[in-house]
């Protein structure tokens, strides 16, 4: 009798063993979808009307979607460190726009987003753009480029080594370049030309996509970019290819390594310069390059989606979808992103775009996506990229070590209705600080409009105070009738970022 009280017992707890690992298959893969430049007002479920982004619009509706989601910079390299190390950029120097050649500036020994997730059992991949450097310095494209990716905690590394407007235009496949003809090696310099390469600026007539400032360099499809490169016509990526390549890369990737937990880092190009549509997406937003791509990018989006539920992964998969800064028209290139605009506002209803210490500059889409486990929901919880490190380390069940990064998770996924209570963003070298409804800007030196890409900066010798639920535009500057709010901003602001962080001399 008790042998066959015992078998019945371990028998019903095997079936309730079954029945929780059923319901809880196992740590959920995670997948971070970060396009580049795109705005708060970029897509229709975040009240676009001229672009249609179905695709991008179920992450949103389907998930928790956050109306106050932050990158940390209003530039890529800097939000990218962010988002990689769960620290403030502004507390690395080197943590700027970099060129193409720039040596890596996450230390290998620093804590990472994959590597959090490395010690949790994951397999851990980037598809897409760094440009965070690589290497030491000097870099020899002809050989193993390290470190790299891989020894901060990828275990894939299929990448862009900066911008799709920066030399060199190769595809790196885990530190070598992919497609490498040894017999035509790749030398690249960001000082000088290579005698008789033709550049944008000396032969115009060579181009295809005419430059406005800065990117008339070497010349690679008939695009004129940043930078000299010379050799290496074997290994050149195909710009109208770009989109369809990474994702076939992240596809294949899912299909691989569906069988054990993985984070993937689907670090998409679009809609940054050159805006490179392929031939399928070409016209069709009405809007010229810039509103094609999108509209590319959306599409990939769907077709990546298709491949998780194929696979049978969808929902044991988060999502984290985002971009790196806000929008930008004019960043380069003419290619009618002014021109043909129309009704669509990049930023929405808010002031500013790249480059800007403005809301639009870091206020980003930003929206959590588990299929049967996130409840659709709109979230108002101030949330910021830098702390998906510590987040995503209280969901697989490890420590991570103490960085800028906050522990989030009830409001990512949708459980709490408040994230962190504060926020440090940059622009640049220059810093505001974000609590609750309200936002402070200090007083700097600098122009007013970026030059270049037209741009309001955020810039004031004076202090700006903005109370962003009432006025989500920034037009109402309170620093001089409210001086006991802008005072305990500024105490809590100098609280974290110190006082030397103006480019103004007290006197």
């Amino acid at each position: 009798m008790r042998i066959k009280l015992t078998v019945k017992l371990l028998l019903a707890l095997f079936v309730v063993q079954a029945s929780v690992q059923a319901k809880n298959p196992g740590k959920p893969n995670v997948i971070v979808i970060y396009l580049d430049d795109l705005g708060y007002g970029d897509l229709s479920s975040y009240g676009a009307t001229e672009l249609s982004t179905p695709n991008i619009d179920v992450l949103a509706n389907e998930g928790v979607k956050f109306t106050n989601g932050y990158a940390t910079s209003a530039t890529c390299t800097p939000s990218r460190y962010g988002l990689l190390t769960g620290v403030y950029p502004w507390r690395n120097p080197k943590a700027k726009i970099l060129p193409g050649s720039a040596p890596l500036i996450i230390t290998t020994k620093q804590e990472t987003l994959p590597k959090m997730f490395k010690k949790a059992g994951y397999q851990t991949a980037i598809v897409g753009k760094w440009h965070l450097g690589l290497g030491a310095g000097n870099v020899n494209w002809n050989k193993h480029i390290s470190p790299g990716p891989n020894e901060v905690g990828f275990d894939d590394a299929y990448i862009l080594a900066a911008t799709q407007d920066r030399v060199p235009t190769v595809y790196i496949d885990n530190g070598y370049v992919d497609g490498l003809d040894p017999k035509d090696p790749i030398s690249v310099s960001y000082k000088k030309n290579f005698e008789g390469e033709p550049t944008g600026k000396d032969n115009p007539e060579l181009t295809t996509l005419k430059w406005h400032h800065g990117h008339n360099n070497s010349i690679v499809n008939g695009i004129p970019r940043i930078g000299y490169m010379k050799g290496g016509n074997a290994a050149k990526w195909t710009d109208t290819d770009m989109a369809d390549h990474f994702l076939k890369k992240a596809q294949d990737y899912v299909k691989t390594h569906k069988k054990s937990p993985f984070f993937l880092y689907y670090a998409m190009q679009q809609p940054h310069v050159p805006r490179t549509p392929h031939p399928r997406f070409a016209g069709k937003s009405g809007m010229g390059p810039r509103g094609d791509v999108i509209l590319e990018a959306d599409w990939c989006i769907g077709e990546f989606m298709k491949t998780l539920e194929q696979e049978g992964i969808l929902e044991n998969t988060l999502i984290v979808f985002s971009s790196d800064n806000g929008p930008v028209l004019q960043d380069g290139y003419y290619d009618d992103a002014m021109e043909k605009i129309g009704k669509h506002t990049p930023g929405g209803v808010l002031r500013g775009g790249k480059y800007s210490l403005f809301d639009a500059g870091t206020r980003v889409p930003f929206m959590v996506y588990w299929k049967g486990t996130v409840k659709p929901k709109v979230s108002d919880a101030l949330v910021c990229q830098i702390d998906l490190l510590a987040s995503m380390a209280e969901l697989v069940g490890v420590d991570a070590e103490p960085t800028d990064s906050q522990n989030i998770l009830p409001a990512l996924l949708g459980k709490k209705k408040k994230g962190r209570k504060d926020i440090v963003l940059e622009a640049g070298s220059k810093t505001s600080y974000r609590t609750g409804d309200w936002v402070m800007i200090p007083p700097y030196k600098g122009a007013k409009m970026s030059w270049h890409s037209f741009v309001e900066s955020g810039i004031d010798m004076e202090f700006q105070l903005y109370n962003l639920k009432e006025d989500p535009s920034q037009q109402n500057n309170l620093a001089k009738s409210n001086p006991k709010q802008l005072n305990k901003l500024l105490a809590k602001f100098e609280s974290i970022r110190g006082k030397d962080y103006s480019n103004i001399k007290k006197k």
